[in-house]
């Protein structure tokens, strides 16, 4: 069992559980692009009236010419599942006079939309550093998932696109648990799955969800990544993370000194 060096502490580990977003694939690459989309195609598809800026709505964050440069770690888009970005939206359209129904179905079509858009230009880029380290946790023998507030079918494909999916022994998603983050569903799930407790796995994220998600399964650790950028703005809340780092080069795996 390795020690997974974080900080100068050291932790025993037998798997890592990774969120995806913002920690395995840059965020903004692919979601910003997918909700300015999505909010295209919504706002296109409505008879009338105006809804509320992505930024009200999900938690964007965005330069002057409008584009979404970064995102709120406490808001929806971070943090909440499909149907709950779905149901955002729905409202907006049911505010506007729409039956709850129709409202749905045209938030529906628009994320239909918006994910075929994604297929052509395909926008996943690797976080900095996160294959090398992928490379370093399989060379240890380590079992490594993803615990993820997305689909599972829309990680898989993620995963594929960038080409790291044969690192992964198990893709925990939203639609396969009963309860979401900050629970520990996910988490606990996907040791079962790897065959481990959750107090031989490390936990790593970019959401203060992920990191209560990890403290409530009993993970050894939970170690949440963020930008220099975006601690220093103050929208990268991390309290309840046990570790915190900038970047995947201050992690590092040796032979644990505990073994014999």
């Amino acid at each position: 069992m390795p020690d997974l060096i974080v900080n100068k502490m050291h932790y025993p580990i037998k798997g890592i559980l990774f969120d995806k977003d913002g920690t395995l694939l840059d965020f903004i690459g692919l979601w910003g692009k997918w909700s300015e989309s999505m909010y295209r195609h919504y706002e296109s598809l409505l008879p009338e009236g105006k809804i509320g800026s992505l930024s009200e709505l999900w938690g964007t964050l965005h330069d002057e010419t409008g584009r979404i440069v970064d995102y709120s770690r406490t808001g929806p888009l971070a943090m909440g599942s499909i149907g709950d970005l779905l149901a955002i939206f729905a409202w907006q359209g049911y505010r506007l006079g729409l039956p709850w129904g129709e409202s749905m179905r045209l938030a529906r079509e628009s994320k239909r939309l918006a994910d075929e858009e994604m297929e052509r230009v395909r926008p996943v880029f690797p976080m900095p550093g996160i294959v090398p380290f992928l490379k370093q946790c399989s060379e240890q023998g380590l079992s490594i998932g993803i615990v993820t507030a997305d689909e599972t079918p829309e990680a898989v494909k993620h995963m594929e696109w960038m080409g790291i999916r044969p690192y992964f022994k198990t893709i925990i998603g939203n639609d396969r648990v009963e309860r979401g983050k900050p629970y520990p569903d996910m988490v606990e799930k996907a040791c079962l799955e790897l065959g481990l407790a959750p107090s031989e796995v490390a936990v790593i994220g970019d959401t203060n969800g992920d990191m209560q998600m990890g403290n409530a399964a009993g993970a050894v650790v939970t170690i949440g990544i963020i930008s220099e950028k975006a601690a220093f703005a103050g929208n990268g809340v991390l309290k309840d993370a046990k570790e915190t780092v900038f970047s995947y080069d201050q992690l590092r795996l040796e032979a644990s000194r505990h073994e014999e």
